[in-house]
């Protein structure tokens, strides 16, 4: 840290009670109050050197009964700062350090201590050393907080921009560059690059220095002198990003609000241990709504998980509705980087009807929809979810889809949602964003279990959510047996089952046929001496697929008898065959597809399941496989 000694004579000053006297062997002829602090001073060295003093002092010289007492409640720095100026005025020694310079030069232009009054004053000397302050970053950050004690005078003479200036500029170079100290703040490490270990000093060894080595300086400083630094530093060239991690470095400081996360168990909400000292609630929010200004616009420099914990937080402290909407479109814009956990937002208001915020993520997504309105296009897409091109830009629509699924899963069980809020989220996601829709039978079965109270018709109602042709094997095995589930879904569930499992039989032999083909002598006449070997090796191989091949059609049809013979339980039990004959007209037979299998087929040979093609089945989910898991 720089200093500089001013002055030549020992220390002449001694104090008594709240009083300043001066040894010097002559009786005082002034008083100087400063607050409740009185100095006992002689006239000739403070005229000497102080325009103000002077002027003051000369008004008493007429009056030589009477004691000159001057009062000076409102000099910068008050009497600490006074006495520094007192002993530079006898030539006593003061040292001038980044703390104590800014309150004396402001003392020193208060009392005009101009070279007017002597050559190399104390404005001079101070100016001098400033400019040294300013060469160096810890110097400077410490200069800067100590305006705060005099601001408007270092505002008046622009120590405040000047301190800024040079902060900013630092933290946009690259300090590998120059001789910069990273940080005034660093604990048991002495100026000589030497650690403290157990009083024995230890060479320490140099650490990289990264892009946020600037952020915990910084966030010392009150919000309104940080809020300058932050927009002088965004009018270089620094990065984004940048910006944005000196802000959460800051809000995670001064916001203890923005680290303690409301939970729920067993229905009721659960408050963490209130922090000792903490700031306001009222000061909190004003910081809040001043650091999501600040927070620059470029979508993804502040990650979504720090966004929705502002979020959270705004919600707490009831911060301004345009504040809740700021961070509601950002987290919008990049909705498809959060994570479940965050979207579980408690809800905060007066009446609360629900345990999470349903309405909050339902603006969220609205921006995410809004935004992304030019990409969606139901008709790219085809059968199980198979995107026709540009699929690439349907990502991040994937992956917000995959998203509010899960959400849906942890709201459904709260009794008090209603039905059209649910609907209301779960339609807002395009048909095309979900190759499967495992996820939203899930949060539908999961409703459906929480409100028994539902009529057949908004049981109807919420199944049309979800389409029945987009179920994986797993998900179509637990509609079919899921009581809760309308007669009308199950059959249709059902139905379209059968109809893959015919199209799978079909492509089988398909197969089986060309491979039959393929082991037609006549048309391998020609083959050389030396490929004989080859074709009789790929011949055997073929031979043997085609049992394995038969033996899963034989398990297929086995499959297709177990369907036939559910559909007619549940039309027993429900007597509604009839009706449902009518929308869906095929016919289940007892023989299947009437295919016979050969005698050659091994069932030592080939799987005795159809396993291989329930796993092919599943693994088309796209990352679904925690959603196929259900509860019946």
């Amino acid at each position: 840290m720089a200093c500089m000694k001013l002055g030549s004579k020992s220390e002449v000053f001694h104090l008594d009670g709240q009083t300043w006297l001066c040894s010097s062997g002559l009786p005082s002829d002034v008083i100087i109050e400063v607050g409740e602090w009185s100095f006992h001073l002689h006239k000739f060295p403070l005229l000497s050197r102080s325009g103000v003093l002077e002027n003051l002092i000369a008004e008493f010289s007429g009056e030589a009964e009477k004691k000159c007492v001057l009062q000076f409640h409102d000099i910068p720095g008050g009497a600490k700062a006074f006495l520094l100026v007192a002993k530079f005025c006898y030539g006593v020694k003061i040292d001038l350090t980044a703390s104590n310079v800014v309150s004396l030069r402001c003392a020193a232009e208060y009392l005009q201590m101009s070279d007017e009054y002597g050559e190399g004053n104390l404005i001079t000397q101070t100016e001098n050393f400033l400019n040294e302050v300013f060469g160096n970053w810890t110097d400077s950050i410490r200069a800067l907080e100590t305006c705060e004690e005099v601001l408007p005078h270092a505002e008046e003479l622009h120590i405040v921009s000047r301190c800024i200036n040079s902060l900013a500029m630092k933290a946009c170079a690259d300090p590998s560059l120059f001789s910069w100290p990273m940080s005034g703040r660093t604990d048991g490490q002495s100026p000589g690059g030497t650690t403290l270990w157990n009083g024995i000093g230890v060479s320490s060894k140099p650490q990289p220095v990264t892009e946020d080595w600037w952020y915990e300086d910084v966030s010392f400083l009150r919000l309104p002198l940080y809020k300058r630094l932050i927009l002088a530093v965004g009018m270089s060239s620094i990065k984004q990003e940048s910006i944005a991690g000196s802000i959460i470095h800051y809000a995670k400081r001064h916001l203890p609000l923005l680290g303690r996360q409301s939970s729920f168990q067993n229905g009721s909400r659960v408050e963490p241990v209130s922090i000792i000292s903490a700031p306001s609630e009222e000061f909190q929010r004003t910081l809040l709504e001043e650091l999501v200004e600040l927070i620059p616009d470029k979508k993804g420099v502040a990650p979504t998980k720090f966004l929705l914990r502002l979020l959270r937080t705004s919600l707490k402290l009831q911060a301004s509705q345009s504040c809740r909407e700021i961070l509601e479109k950002r987290i919008g814009s990049q909705l498809d980087q959060a994570a479940l956990e965050d979207l579980l937002i408690p809800n905060m208001g007066y009446s609360v009807e629900t345990l999470y915020d349903i309405d909050c993520v339902q603006r969220i997504l609205d921006h995410f929809m809004l935004i992304n309105h030019d990409t969606i296009d139901s008709n790219c897409i085809t059968d199980e979810g198979q995107l026709i091109g540009g699929s690439h830009s349907l990502t991040p629509m994937t992956m917000v889809a995959n998203l509010v699924d899960g959400y849906l899963s942890e709201v459904a069980p709260d009794v008090n949602l209603k039905l059209p809020k649910f609907q209301s989220l779960a339609s807002a996601i395009p048909d095309y964003a979900r190759p499967l829709d495992d996820g939203i039978y899930r949060a539908i079965d999961i409703f459906l279990k929480a409100h028994p109270w539902l009529t057949d018709s908004e049981r109807e109602q919420i199944c049309r959510l979800m389409d029945c042709q987009k179920l994986s094997l797993e998900a179509s095995t637990h509609a079919a047996q899921n009581e809760r589930l309308p007669l009308r879904v199950i059959v249709q569930v059902l139905f379209f089952e059968q109809l893959r499992l015919r199209t799978s039989i079909a492509g089988w032999f398909f197969v089986s046929d060309n491979l039959d083909n393929s082991q037609n002598p006549s048309g391998n006449l020609a083959l050389t001496r030396n490929d004989g070997h080859a074709q009789a090796q790929n011949s055997q191989d073929s031979i043997v697929a085609v049992d394995n091949m038969r033996e899963r059609v034989s398990d297929l049809e086995k499959e297709c008898m177990s369907m036939k013979q559910e559909i007619e339980k549940l039309v027993k039990a429900k007597g509604s065959w009839n009706i449902f004959s009518k929308k869906f007209p095929f016919r289940l037979k007892s023989k299947s597809s009437g295919l016979k299998v050969p005698k050659t087929c091994n069932p030592k040979e080939s799987p005795s399941s159809t396993a291989p093609l329930m796993n092919a089945k599943v693994n088309q989910s796209n990352g679904n496989s925690g959603d196929a898991i259900f509860q019946s």
